[in-house]
């Protein structure tokens, strides 16, 4: 585990708290932020260490999240259980692969899913009619296949995976967004529990950065929760405003990772 300083401390709060607004506010995509920040902002050098200590952190998040979703009824718990049992399989071998895949490989791979997830948070989100919703009507194996699909992704990177989970919900399912987005949470924090144990079996885990990371996360989420009602009507331009910085992040991350594909 590295010693912090006060000033990394400082930043690591600073950076859950980044991460837990940028959540709150537009109910996903944020976690994608997290390695980058503890990297290049906290300063940790190891980016193993730094992908399973992202992954136990926003575990922790989703499942505080999840809680308050469960309350307001917005989680299908079946859908939501039948996704994250292959899943877990899934991020358990991601892990495995994601760990034996050198520094550089690894962020420059990272880098070109950012770019795909700020593109994909860019594409319109079809609304789902809630007289159209019919419970019985579920296609179990696309569950359990997407399940599988994204756990390896997940695992592989140490990300949460929602911006997966939420659209293959609905695509399998057919439940409103709302629900979709309750009920990813439990997957989020499964998938990112199993990464973290992997990880923390391995010694790759700075509980310091994780809760300093928590900490950050959960205030920063107050506040993002606070800011989605406030600026409701401005979503659309937010939503390409942080998918900008994403891309650009990532730009930058594949500039300095660019020898690691040794051309």
């Amino acid at each position: 585990m590295a010693i912090l300083t006060v000033s990394q401390t400082i930043l690591a709060i600073v950076s859950g708290g980044v991460v837990g607004f940028t959540l709150g506010l537009l109910g996903g995509g944020g976690s994608i932020l997290a390695v980058p920040l503890l990297l290049y902002v906290v300063g940790l050098r190891d980016p193993h260490v730094v992908i399973g200590s992202t992954a136990l952190a926003v575990s922790v998040n989703a499942y505080i999240n999840l809680i308050s979703h469960a309350r307001k009824k917005n989680v299908w718990w079946k859908p939501a259980i039948v996704f994250s049992l292959p899943g877990i399989a899934g991020a358990y071998l991601g892990t495995v692969l994601g760990k034996l895949v050198p520094d550089k490989q690894l962020l420059f791979l990272f880098a070109i899913l950012m770019i795909v997830i700020a593109v994909l948070m860019l594409r319109p989100k079809k609304a789902t009619s809630g007289q159209t919703f019919d419970r019985s009507n579920i296609r179990w194996l696309r569950i359990i296949i997407a399940g599988l699909l994204v756990g390896l992704l997940s695992g592989f990177f140490g990300i949460g995976g929602g911006f997966l989970i939420v659209p293959g919900l609905i695509f399998s399912t057919g439940m409103p967004m709302i629900l979709a987005i309750g009920s990813s949470l439990f997957s989020v924090g499964t998938f990112g529990l199993t990464t973290a144990i992997s990880y923390a079996v391995s010694g790759l885990i700075d509980w310091l950065v994780v809760l300093m990371y928590v900490v950050g996360g959960i205030v920063g989420g107050v506040f993002g929760s606070w800011a989605a009602t406030k600026l409701s009507a401005k979503r659309k331009t937010l939503n390409y405003i942080f998918s900008s910085i994403i891309i650009v992040v990532a730009i930058y991350m594949l500039i300095i990772n660019f020898q690691a594909m040794h051309l």
